[in-house]
């Protein structure tokens, strides 16, 4: 069940809320519709509830607030908009990669692509789907992690009608096992059709909610408002008319002197008044109860029924919402008044054909699926696994499962080479910067640049896509999934630091031969200084993006280490109130009184080194910065 109260957003400018005092309720066991024209606050509402937009109000899912809820993913199914993924990732190897972000076996992939008929099509890549294909990819998301909940915006936009049937048969099986389904539409006949409960919003706030056959009835059907003091004769009169015209109209008595008449026009009911010389103070079209203010339609009395001017009874709990009476103006529709109070009907318009077309049967009270319900995936049959949820599998089949890390990597690889190969040509460089491709013109060499942007774009797909993340929006705050973002980043940084080293000596061993292409005698001090900067550069691009939420951002903040943070560094160090750091490895080495095993102390003082050293201090400072900055939003967000 989910149950929302008071869902507010925050004010624009100059402009009301776009959902302002929403609350509500979708049961389980039924499917629920949020209806409302495009701008109603449908998909507004369903942020506020999943806690991807900040407002007021509150949501609870089964008597729990998303975030208290351990795993969110295996209660609430989500899916806003497009499928949230990368364009060349491929089906399965999307799935996959959630699989391993809600924490269920591998194989949950095979068993919702073949639910959604989508295994011909799991090598394909999601921007080449169509968008039947796109939402069908969207539902096996949502059922990925077996949840009870499924909250989904307008899944059935741009669908055929096949599809369509195919989608709310999917969502009705959902329903009938127990689960809670939440769906928007802009279409009523489609709520009406579909839905067991219909709440409607007009700009941002709750006109209705109402069961589907009470919606059929007051809200879809279009009617006649009637105010006149000789409201029975004109009732009697409009029926007698029917029957004769073998025409379906129903009238009901409401407050007072008025009658609602469904199946006519105001032409039809003014021209029958006019003729019998009825006084009639009100006639008006209207669509339902017209807003939230204006006096809803009556049930009529089971000892004194309406009176029907047709020839077969017709069940008045649920209007067909497929005959022609039907096809008028949306929920919305205004209401037009057609003659002026306390005067009589205007003169009769011109004669036109009556219209004799029966109307179709009604259907039963409730959805009837036309087909058997398809079958859903199997449940999940695991035990929880604790929080966070693999995120070190997640991180790997995210980063691998798209071409561009490898492309960045390739790129880096030439740029080096060709860079080396320059530089030796021109001449005056230094043997450490000519195996690392760095000229003294760059602030940094290629690899760390390429390093720098692998690690801003660790966190580009959850931030693009709020939906994707494993457990919603606060995902990629996570201690856990920061880890294994560091973990995977700096391998990746490792590798490419030493096959930088490798393809750049190796050109200029087959082009300039092998004094240019030797190993340096301080290669320990060295490489630990290339190591630790071309990571350092991938972890600053991971906590920049992280802090930030971009990854333009998180590029901008490697590059303004040897900019900005560099010569301010070396300011502080040179200055006459700061003393020296040269002798620090010196110190450090002194300090150690015994030998450590395998030369351990070597690499503690190639770190010392490198450390003392300003581009060293520099990052150093930078990656301590960034990462007090991301613990500080992850607490903040936790404290909220």
């Amino acid at each position: 069940m989910i149950q929302a109260f008071g869902l507010t957003s925050n004010p624009r400018k100059e402009l009301p809320p776009a959902v302002d005092d929403v609350s509500f309720e979708a049961r389980a066991g039924h499917v629920t519709t949020l209806l409302g024209a495009p701008a109603a606050g449908k998909t507004t509402a369903l942020r506020l509830m999943l806690e991807l937009q900040q407002g007021r109000g509150l949501t609870h899912f089964r008597g729990r607030p998303l975030h208290r809820i351990a795993h969110p993913s295996r209660e609430v199914g989500v899916l806003l908009g497009d499928v949230p993924g990368h364009p060349a990732r491929s089906v399965r190897g999307h799935l996959r990669m959630l699989c391993a972000a809600a924490g269920v076996p591998v194989r949950r992939a095979d068993e919702v692509l073949e639910v959604v008929g989508l295994v011909s099509l799991r090598d394909e890549r999601l921007g080449t789907l169509s968008r039947g294909m796109d939402r069908r990819l969207g539902l096996a998301c949502a059922l990925l992690a077996d949840p009870h909940t499924l909250v989904l915006d307008d899944p059935a936009d741009g669908l055929s009608a096949r599809e369509s049937r195919w989608l709310h048969g999917v969502l009705r099986a959902h329903a009938t096992q127990g689960g809670t389904v939440l769906l928007t539409t802009a279409d009523p006949k489609e709520a009406a059709r579909t839905a067991d409960r219909v709440i409607t919003l007009e700009r941002g706030r709750l006109v209705a909610d109402q069961e589907a056959a009470d919606f059929a009835r007051t809200r879809l059907r279009p009617r006649v408002a009637v105010r006149t003091p000789h409201a029975a004769r004109l009732a009697a009169l409009l029926a007698k008319d029917a029957r004769t015209a073998q025409r379906s109209v129903e009238i009901v008595r409401e407050e007072g002197n008025r009658l609602a008449v469904y199946g006519s026009t105001c032409a039809d009911v003014g021209e029958l008044a006019f003729r019998h010389g009825i006084l009639v103070h009100q006639l008006a079209d209207e669509i339902g109860d017209m807003g939230p203010g204006a006096p809803a339609a009556k049930e009529p009395d089971p000892p004194q029924p309406a009176v029907q001017g047709t020839a077969p009874a017709h069940d008045t709990a649920r209007a067909c919402v497929d005959s022609p009476a039907t096809d008028r103006p949306s929920v919305d529709s205004a209401t037009t008044d057609r003659t002026s109070a306390d005067a009589p009907a205007a003169s009769p318009p011109a004669q036109t054909q009556p219209d004799v077309r029966p109307r179709q049967p009604l259907r039963p009270s409730g959805p009837r699926p036309l087909a058997p319900l398809p079958s859903l995936p199997p449940p999940i049959s695991v035990r929880p696994a604790p929080s966070p949820l693999r995120p070190l599998r997640y991180e790997l089949r995210r980063a691998a499962g798209v071409g561009t890390g490898f492309l960045i990597g390739a790129a880096v690889l030439v740029v080096s080479a060709l860079t080396a190969v320059l530089l030796a040509r021109i001449g005056h460089t230094p043997q450490p910067r000519l195996l690392a491709a760095w000229p003294r013109e760059l602030p940094l060499p290629p690899a760390a640049l390429g390093a720098g942007l692998l690690g801003a774009l660790a966190f580009g797909d959850e931030f693009r896509h709020p939906a994707l993340a494993a457990d919603r929006g606060t995902v990629p705050r996570r201690l856990g999934l920061l880890a294994a973002k560091l973990l995977v980043s700096g391998g990746t940084a490792l590798l490419l630091a030493l096959l930088t080293l490798g393809c750049d000596a190796e050109v200029l061993y087959l082009v300039y031969g092998r004094e240019l292409a030797q190993v340096p005698a301080d290669w320990l001090a060295l490489s630990a200084s290339w190591i630790g900067l071309v990571v350092g550069c991938a972890w600053a691009g991971v906590l920049a993006a992280g802090v930030f939420r971009s990854a333009s951002a998180g590029f901008a903040a490697v590059v303004a280490v040897p900019v900005i943070v560099v010569p301010l560094v070396q300011k502080a160090v040179e200055g006459a109130a700061v003393r020296t750091a040269a002798g620090f490895p010196l110190r450090v080495r002194e300090v150690l009184l015994t030998q450590w095993p395998f030369g351990g102390e070597r690499w503690l003082a190639a770190a010392a080194r490198l450390v003392a050293q300003p581009v060293g201090g520099a990052l150093t400072l930078s990656l301590t910065a960034l990462l007090c900055a991301y613990l500080l939003t992850t607490l903040r967000s936790r404290a909220r």
